[in-house]
């Protein structure tokens, strides 16, 4: 093994669709648009051993704790939101499972879509960029698998561990959660889909406006401008740069569908951005 330039550490999913299952989560979009940005890509994460879908982290570096089942999701889009429901889950990764060869990347990314993520790996990367997309710890849920969102209890302690934060505003409970998170974290980045971004730093806050495009799917384009984003800001130091980067990666990746079509989009959008 050697050392990766980009670290994920999280579940890869099962994802329950009318069109059938596929494979998904954040290390699969962040994963392949970490290599479409020109990163040696590594992940972490859980799965069955059958898991057909691994074959989309082809071409990465692949630790995959065995699981007797793979996480599962099922998302149904109501008039009144989206509906999650949670069927299975896969092993917790902890540092024990972090192989020596992966704790000084340039850029650590830890990503859960549940609770799969040991809190205690925030502290395995004092040499790297250490990147959070924490949205799978806002989740709680039920016997019933029902998503909801919930208050997380760690936030305080874990928040200013990171270098940077990336979040969804439907990730966010409420209002005073958003005033909490801007407070313990040295850089936060709320994204708002076509809306654009707020970075948030210090004592300041600047809009960037999103780019308009004709959408056709936005499955992952909260993770793919996430990797953009933690990339970009590793080259320039620059977090409205960064922003501004992710924006247009994010936007791109939105008008088409299928992981292969989506990265070589992001790959020619990162081209004309440079």
């Amino acid at each position: 093994m050697t050392y990766p330039d980009y670290l994920l550490v999280g579940h890869i999913t099962r994802d329950l669709t009318p069109e059938g299952d596929r494979p998904g989560g954040t290390v699969m979009y962040s994963g392949r648009t970490a290599v479409a940005l020109g990163s040696h890509t590594a992940v972490l994460t859980s799965a069955a051993t059958d898991f057909a879908g691994m074959h989309v982290l082809d071409g990465l570096d692949v630790v995959n704790v065995a699981a007797a089942a793979t996480s599962t999701f099922e998302n149904v889009y109501t008039p009144h939101g989206r509906v999650q429901t949670i069927h299975a889950t896969a092993a917790t990764l902890t540092p024990d499972h972090l192989p020596m060869a992966w704790r000084a990347p340039a850029i650590a990314h830890l990503a859960p879509v549940g609770h799969e993520v040991d809190l205690r790996l925030i502290g395995c990367f004092p040499h790297s960029l250490t990147c959070l997309t924490p949205q799978g710890w806002l989740r709680a849920w039920g016997p019933d698998g029902r998503v909801y969102p919930r208050h997380w209890p760690e936030a305080e302690e874990i928040l200013p561990l990171a270098d940077v934060v990336v979040l969804s505003e439907e990730d966010l409970p409420d209002v005073a959660t958003f005033w909490h998170y801007w407070v313990w974290s040295k850089l936060l980045v709320l994204t708002g889909g076509p809306k654009g971004c707020l970075v948030l730093q210090g004592e300041t806050a600047v809009h960037v406006p999103g780019i308009s495009v004709q959408q056709v799917d936005p499955t992952g384009a909260g993770d793919i401008f996430a990797t953009a984003y933690f990339i970009r800001y590793h080259q320039t130091g620059d977090a409205l740069a960064a922003a501004r980067f992710a924006n247009y990666v994010a936007a791109h990746s939105v008008t088409q569908i299928g992981i292969e079509a989506v990265t070589a989009a992001v790959k020619q959008a990162a081209k004309h951005n440079e």
